[in-house]
């Protein structure tokens, strides 16, 4: 029988699993840097594993020496040297869980995954800083003030490059085991709730984590960099950002636009993509630092707005911040629904 010290039986099994769930990073590449351009419409990989990188690590490393970024190799990653003891440490530590069914260690496990999953974003971040702002002074392609620090996790423009970060096959499995890990927590919390033996620090261990996990899901929409971002249709730089917006799909790929003529084109002619659309902003001509949902703006066309790419149209988040802007000009006031059905 257990005692409110041990975990029931199922969940000692589930951390076995989740042990064994770690293997995965021996087979599979834990993270992966996708670059897209013009020239390169099929895209180039950087595959990260935890000893060793692959992909098209060759052409990576001949396009960045002429920005003057030192070249990729498994020799520069001295984590490479520890990090299969680091997840042989986790997995003996999920399967001692297993064996003994002590919930102290399962809140210490927590604690020790969620820390190495932070030291690990923070050591990636320290990574690209080095890559992408020491550069060869003597680079054949030079612009001042300009780094080339790929995205931690996300979008990034880098010149005309748009650079994806996100973990690969294996990282996303030993995600899923750390998030079992959790459930299980929560299931015990929730039957011990039950049986009125949850102790202030359970609970205090349990507010954290929903908020730890909670802050880390969230996302929120780029802001438009002007003289940075490219439009994703027509590839001019994006220089007014008052009349722009983004797309970002179902899987977190970021497109930005210079004008909503743009916007709406792309959209149309990739059919394809509207099944995978997630989100859709707009820049807020009230307050051009600010996206706002698309569905949810007021839009203002007139002849008398001169955008980038002629659509002549403005959003505001409020119609009453529209109809102000409008005053006694010509134009009209219309929804994102009727700009996509006029297209």
């Amino acid at each position: 029988m257990n005692t409110p010290q041990l975990l029931t039986i199922p969940s000692r099994i589930l951390m076995a699993f989740a042990s064994g769930m770690l293997v995965a990073v021996f087979f599979l590449p834990a993270w992966r840097i996708d670059l897209y351009a013009p020239q390169y419409p099929e895209g180039l990989i950087l595959n990260i594993w935890i000893n060793k990188l692959t992909g098209n690590v060759d052409i990576i490393n001949g396009l960045n020496h002429y920005i003057g970024m030192k070249p990729f190799s498994d020799a520069s990653f001295p984590e490479f040297k520890y990090l299969s003891f680091v997840v042989y440490f986790f997995m003996a530590f999920a399967f001692l869980i297993s064996l003994t069914g002590k919930r102290k260690l399962l809140v210490a496990y927590l604690i020790l995954a969620t820390t190495g999953g932070v030291l690990a974003i923070y050591d990636f971040y320290q990574w690209g800083y080095s890559y992408g702002h020491d550069l060869d002074p003597k680079a054949a392609i030079q612009v001042p003030g300009f780094s080339y620090q790929p995205p931690v996790l996300g979008h990034k423009r880098l010149l005309n490059f748009d650079a994806y970060s996100f973990p690969d096959i294996g990282g996303w499995i030993v995600i899923a085991s750390v998030i079992l890990a959790f459930a299980i927590f929560f299931y015990e919390w929730y039957i011990h709730k039950k049986k009125g033996l949850v102790g202030q620090p359970v609970k205090a261990v349990c507010i954290f984590s929903i908020i730890s996990l909670f802050n880390a899901c969230s996302s929120a929409p780029e802001p438009l960099k002007a003289g940075q971002d490219a439009c994703s249709y027509c590839h001019m730089t994006i220089v007014q950002p008052e009349y722009g917006g983004e797309l970002i799909t179902q899987k977190g790929k970021v497109f930005k636009f210079d004008d909503f003529a743009c916007l709406t084109n792309f959209i149309n002619t990739n059919k394809e993509l509207q099944i995978e659309i997630k989100h859709i902003y707009i820049t807020n001509f009230a307050a051009i630092d600010q996206l706002i949902v698309a569905n949810d703006a007021y839009f203002y066309q007139s002849s008398m707005l001169k955008s980038p790419m002629g659509s002549n149209t403005c959003a505001f988040k409020t119609e009453v911040e529209a109809i102000q802007y409008k005053g006694k000009n010509e134009g009209t006031i219309t929804t994102w629904a009727a700009i996509l059905k006029a297209k």
